[in-house]
This record gives C-alpha cells, sequence and structure tokens, in this order.
C-alpha cells in the first residue's frame, strides 16, 4: 500500500500508558484470584468416575443432576452428548463409592461396607476367575432373598457366607458390571423411562495430576518455541513483545475461569494452546508491518510509524477477530455444555488476544526503545552503497 492509500492514523500509542494500566489491573486480578479462589480443575484433572448412559426418553440434565445431588452425588456434572438422550455422569466418587451406596439403596437395609476388592482372574486364590470380593455387615439379613435379587439384575455371584460376624459376597461379575447395574438402578428410580448404562470409566486422581502436568509444560514449551521462532523471524524486542503478550492472554483467561469458578478441564487447556496460536498470529501480522514501516518511512518517529502501522492492520484484525467470535458464540449456545467451556474459553482469549496484539506487544517495543537501526539489514560485504536521497 503506498502512502497516499494509506488509511487515516489512529493515535494508538497515546493511550499506551491508560492500556497498560488496564492490563496490570486485569493481571493483578487474574493473578489474585488464582492465588486465593484457585483454578477449578475439572474431571480430567482431578480423576472420578465418566458413565455414559442412554435413556429411552429425552431427559433434563438439570434434573438428574439436582437428583443425584439429593442422593449424595456431590458436584456432579451432567452434560448432554450425541442428542438429549444420551447423558454423559461425571462423579467425584469412586466405582467402590457407587457399589457401596448401591448394595444399600438396593437391600434396603443397614448394610454397612467394610471392604470391597477388585481381583483379577488367577489374582487370588480366594476368587481364581476374576471378579470383586465384598465384606460386609448385616443384621437379619434374608440371605436366599438377598442372592435371588442380585441375581435378577444380572450380577452373576460365586458364594455368600458368614464368617466372624461379616458376610463375604464373592462375584463373578467384575467392577465395571457391577457398577453399570447399579448405577442404572439409581437413574431407573431418578427417571421414568428405560435407561442403559453404556460405559464406565474411571480415572485416578494420579493420572489426571499427570495430565495437568503435563499441559503446563506443553504451555511452556509452546512460549519457549514463540520467543525462538520470533527472535530468528524479526528481532529479539518483538520476541519479548509476542512472549509477553502470550503470557498475558493465557493468565487473562486462566484469571476468568477462576474468578467465575469455570472448571479447568483438557478441552479448555486445547483452547488456551489455540489461543496461542490465534494470538501469536495476529501478532506477527503486526509485527511484520512494524518492520517494513520502520525500513520504508524515512520520516517520523518509532511511535508514530508504530501508529501507522497498526492503522494500517487494525481493520484486518478486527474483522478477523468478529468473523471468529460469532462462530464461537453459537458453538457456545448450541453446541451443548461439552463444548462450554472450550469455546468459552476462546471467546475470552480471542477478544483479550485482539487487544494485546495491538498494546502489550507495541508497548513493549516502545518500552524497549525500539529503533530503525535496529531493523535496519546488515549490509553486506563489499556491496553496493546506495547514493540516492
Amino acid at each position: 500500500m503506498s502512502q497516499t492509500e494509506q488509511p487515516a492514523v489512529i493515535s494508538f500509542m497515546a493511550w499506551r500508558k491508560v492500556a497498560m494500566a488496564i492490563s496490570i489491573a486485569m493481571l493483578v486480578i487474574s493473578i489474585g484470584s488464582l492465588f486465593i479462589k484457585k483454578l477449578p480443575l475439572g474431571f480430567d484433572f482431578v480423576g472420578g468416575l465418566q458413565i455414559d448412559a442412554r435413556f429411552e426418553q429425552p431427559v433434563e440434565v438439570e434434573s438428574l443432576r439436582t437428583r443425584l445431588e439429593a442422593d449424595g452425588f456431590k458436584n456432579a456434572t451432567v452434560v448432554y452428548y450425541g442428542s438429549d438422550k444420551q447423558v454423559k455422569f461425571r462423579l467425584e466418587q469412586t466405582r467402590e463409592e457407587i457399589v457401596a451406596a448401591g448394595l444399600q439403596q438396593l437391600t434396603q437395609s443397614n448394610l454397612s461396607i467394610v471392604s470391597i476388592e477388585s481381583l483379577s482372574p488367577r489374582q487370588d486364590a480366594r476368587l481364581d476367575q476374576g471378579g470383586m470380593i465384598i465384606t460386609f455387615t448385616a443384621q437379619s439379613l434374608d440371605q436366599d432373598a438377598f442372592t435371588k435379587m442380585l441375581d435378577s439384575k444380572s450380577i452373576r455371584i460365586h458364594k455368600l457366607e458368614l464368617k466372624d460376624g461379616q458376610y463375604q459376597l464373592k462375584l463373578l461379575s467384575d467392577i465395571s458390571e457391577v457398577t453399570k447395574v447399579l448405577f442404572t438402578e439409581r437413574l431407573l428410580q431418578t427417571n421414568n423411562g428405560q435407561v442403559e448404562v453404556l460405559s464406565t470409566e474411571f480415572l485416578s486422581s494420579n493420572i489426571g495430576k499427570e495430565l495437568r502436568d503435563e499441559g503446563g509444560l506443553g504451555l511452556l514449551v509452546a512460549l519457549v518455541a514463540v520467543m525462538i521462532y520470533v527472535a530468528i523471524r524479526f528481532q529479539y524486542k518483538f520476541s519479548l513483545g509476542a512472549v509477553a503478550a502470550l503470557i498475558h492472554d493465557v493468565i487473562i483467561v486462566l484469571g476468568f475461569f477462576s474468578l467465575f469458578g469455570l472448571d479447568f478441564d483438557l478441552t479448555v487447556l486445547a483452547a488456551l494452546l489455540a489461543v496461542i496460536g490465534y494470538s501469536l498470529n495476529d501478532t506477527i501480522v503486526v509485527a511484520d508491518r512494524i518492520r517494513e514501516n520502520f525500513r520504508l518511512l524515512r520520516k517520523g518517529s518509532p511511535i508514530e510509524i508504530i501508529d501507522i502501522s497498526l492503522s494500517q492492520t487494525v481493520g484486518r484484525t478486527v474483522i478477523t477477530s468478529l468473523t471468529t467470535l460469532l462462530v464461537l458464540i453459537a458453538m457456545l449456545f448450541v453446541g451443548g455444555d461439552a463444548l462450554k467451556g472450550f469455546s468459552t474459553a476462546l471467546i475470552v482469549g480471542v477478544v483479550v488476544g485482539t487487544y494485546s496484539s495491538i498494546y502489550v506487544s507495541a508497548n513493549i517495543l516502545v518500552a524497549m526503545d525500539i529503533s530503525k537501526q535496529d531493523l535496519m539489514p546488515p549490509e553486506r560485504e563489499g556491496g553496493v552503497l546506495d547514493d540516492m536521497p
């Protein structure tokens, strides 16, 4: 674009101190919330039990969540997936806790679980075929009625015996099968139609911790890679500006989730990595135009050249961000609960990333006294000097 075709120059840098104050305020609030309220980690990081179920009729997830909370399943996550007949449950309870609660409710007795052991085939001589051993105490238990009731629920029984005042129930069904049966019974009591539990999956807290650590390491590697790339592609001052903008964006997105108590899971982590890529793209476009104008424009202070460069790119930046936001807002409202965290993180990240590509990275360049000498290409040895005015 020639100088005569340039758009009106907007004095972006005249507001740089105000922008810096806004950024500092957002960072302080975000970091403060992360220290005080912490980041609410989702199922992927804290572990728990995930159960997929299919109902005969459409169901309301809010009513299911309320009923489960009343039954003792605190902080249960209930979301649709696929359709309004298929529901994904994420529970903080383990399979053993589900089995214990299910047996107590199924028998309608004062049955008290002592221990639950899950055995693999040929792991223990007490149950060579594998399965479960449940040790419990109960008063006036009708053993025949109890075993018939379990058999009617397709729970395969090996033996029920009383030893030293405690019952030992040996099951050929494994803990996953028993969990399906007992949780299905729980869901049948919360819904008039038929329901089928499709699968149960338990994620231990140790695996969740490993995922969290590896995710954080991935973020750090991405930031280091960005710093190296921009330093090679442009100049180290641009590298520091780009990384500062990315750290700014990541902290504010994390602070937003902490401040409003939104669950941080693997989908949000994926959104954070996408935010880094999106923000970096905008920052590189702006940096490329700044570098080009520093080399082409013979007059003007660094601040004036940065204003010209930002004015030339702001239209593209805003239009790209708005079209992206339209898709993300649609995803937020019609994508279901499973995509809510992902779309929310991207919406916040796109808004903050657009702002940081204009103000944060450019502010860093001004603060580091960027000059034409920093961006002039090195002279080739033996090259011809340009004597033209």
